[in-house]
């Protein structure tokens, strides 16, 4: 089943018709991962669990390895992303309150290799 393609702190996306835009296989698994990861436990409260909480992490005493560990522990959770072979989380800084992390991992229904980067400040 397809998900409402909808990037995180973007808006909804249109489709040609003007209905709203889809995203299905390798795009909506990358869609819900980087959901997983930027949402802070406790904005759904349905599920007070959900989330990895990144952007609380940045800034704070959170150390590369265990940034890593948040990362790769929450992925395992999407069904969109394979167990084996486990994801490879890397994670650089560069520069001031300011954490890359890059993300190569399998979707679990296409086989597909899926790369995901982006960069993540510390909150205000």
């Amino acid at each position: 089943m397809a998900d409402l393609s909808h990037v995180w702190s973007g808006d909804f996306a249109m489709a040609p018709g003007g209905d709203l835009l889809l995203a299905s296989g390798s795009e909506a698994g990358r869609q819900r991962v980087l959901r997983r990861l930027l949402t802070t436990p406790g904005e759904y409260i349905w599920q007070p669990e959900y989330g990895a909480g990144l952007p609380g992490q940045i800034g704070a005493l959170t150390g590369d390895a265990a940034l890593q560990a948040i990362v790769l522990t929450q992925m395992l959770q999407e069904d969109a992303v394979a167990q084996d072979p486990p994801p490879v989380v890397t994670v650089t800084r560069p520069s001031p309150g300011i954490v890359a992390i890059g993300i190569q991992y399998q979707d679990a229904q296409t086989g597909e290799a899926v790369l995901l980067g982006f960069s993540v400040a510390a909150e205000a």
